[in-house]
């Protein structure tokens, strides 16, 4: 090859390496979505916008960035946040990339309006102190029991974390006892009732593990869990303790401080049962060598099962219907556009014909001659024989009332009649003197 050849092919790319822009743009859309995952970020709200297809568009930002949130309809019916530009917001949603426009997004899942600073300075406050004091050191931390027997588990009798909780032991054939410890998990009384629950389950004999429970809510509704007293009195405890409390995006003190944390109360029956439902499946397995084959091809199968899952809610109806959703919200604001513009032309043209229907009414007409006549009317007026007789003129007949216009119409001894502007004379011709 040449070195012009070599120079013109670095230079020139081949056709098969130039992408077109959508195919970038997919590209990067394909590589932020998969690559970001859902998270909650804080802002200020700006440039809000609520169509009439109940989708809402607006602005996040703080001192140093802004970014570009959009809630869809299905989710916005799900807020009871009244939204208007400067509040404050934590929102909860993942990265999306609009194609048409080449800009990035995030579709909003959830909202909270961040009014709970004061409890947030008082957790993270309370939450340094008691880990300088080494009360969260995970070496200190006891190991959870591989195949615990006898459990406990202190939360609400009568709420929804102790149903679900027995719920999932029973599905997955767990094998033991039980024993619930009741208590307030919320309210004024509910610290004290968890401690004294905590003091009662370490004098009961043989119990290998113990499970705070409770189900989600809001960070005041949590906030007994980031009490200093329950705290250290988790902490403290001699019998290994897994905490449950919220849903898997609540952190509590509590999590901290105890030997393990599960992200829900559901979650900690599945922690305790893995062990016990991993042994079954092993002394299964071990019973006949095909069925460890079965167990390792249903593993792959799983696996590729979760692929094509990620895969699948990349093209979800859901992710479709929202990029439509995006596009005909884009085209509806086009077409206002358009229309209001063709709007102002024809007002405009509405304007001009109505100033020449003016110009040519018949009343417009009408007063124009009325004006040409009275100009006419005045120019009479200005050579009539009253204002002539006025500037100094006369006017003179013969007997025969005709006018005199000339010298030669005149006869010695005639009697003529002269007209003034004050009145009339009669006189006599002595003599006459036509021009020569």
């Amino acid at each position: 090859m040449s070195t012009k050849q070599a120079v013109s092919s670095r230079l020139f790319p081949r056709s098969d390496e130039v992408l077109t822009v959508g195919g970038f743009t997919q590209r990067l859309k394909s590589l932020l979505e998969g690559s970001v995952p859902p998270c909650w970020v804080r802002g200020e709200v700006s440039n809000l916008r609520k169509q009439s297809s109940g989708h809402v568009y607006f602005t996040l930002k703080d001192e140093a960035s802004q970014l570009s949130v959009v809630l869809f309809r299905g989710n916005a019916s799900r807020q009871s946040i009244d939204l208007r530009d400067g509040m404050q917001l934590i929102v909860y949603g993942e990265l999306s990339l609009y194609e048409p426009r080449g800009s990035y997004q995030m579709i909003a899942r959830a909202l909270l309006e961040d009014g709970l600073g004061r409890l947030r300075v008082a957790y993270d406050a309370l939450k340094a102190k008691l880990e300088e004091e080494g009360l969260f050191d995970r070496g200190s931390k006891q190991p959870l029991p591989i195949l615990p027997r006898r459990i406990g588990i202190i939360t609400s009798p009568t709420g929804a974390a102790i149903r679900d909780f027995i719920s999932i032991l029973k599905r997955r054939f767990w094998q033991g006892e039980l024993i619930v410890f009741p208590a307030q998990v919320q309210g004024d009384e509910a610290v004290p009732s968890i401690v004294d629950q905590l003091a009662l389950a370490q004098a009961v004999p043989g119990l290998d593990l113990l499970v705070l429970a409770r189900g989600g809510g809001s960070l005041e509704d949590l906030w007994t869990f980031n009490e200093e007293l329950l705290v250290r009195a988790v902490a403290l405890c001699t019998v290994p303790t897994l905490s449950a409390v919220g849903h898997e995006t609540d952190v509590t003190l509590c999590d901290f401080a105890s030997d393990a944390r599960a992200e829900t109360p559901s979650g900690a029956a599945e922690l305790i049962t893995s062990h016990y439902v991993g042994c079954l499946q092993r002394c299964t397995s071990a019973e006949n060598a095909l069925e460890a084959k079965v167990v390792r091809l249903f593993n792959d199968k799983l696996e590729r099962i979760v692929y094509l899952k990620r895969c699948l809610l990349a093209v979800s109806p859901q992710k479709q219907f929202e990029y439509q959703a995006l596009k005909v919200d884009d085209a509806s604001r086009r077409l206002v556009a358009l229309l209001q513009k063709h709007l102002w032309q024809l007002k405009a043209i509405l304007r001009s014909r109505r100033a020449s229907l003016v110009e040519h009414r018949p009343v417009h007409l009408i007063r124009l001659l009325q004006a040409r006549l009275q100009g006419f009317a005045k120019r009479l007026d200005a050579v009539s024989l009253e204002k002539t007789l006025q500037r100094g003129f006369s006017m003179i007949r013969n007997e025969g009332g005709q006018c005199i216009y000339a010298s030669s119409q005149l006869k010695a001894g005639q009697l003529i009649d002269a007209q003034f502007r004050d009145g009339s004379a009669k006189l006599k011709v002595e003599d006459a003197f036509p021009s020569p």
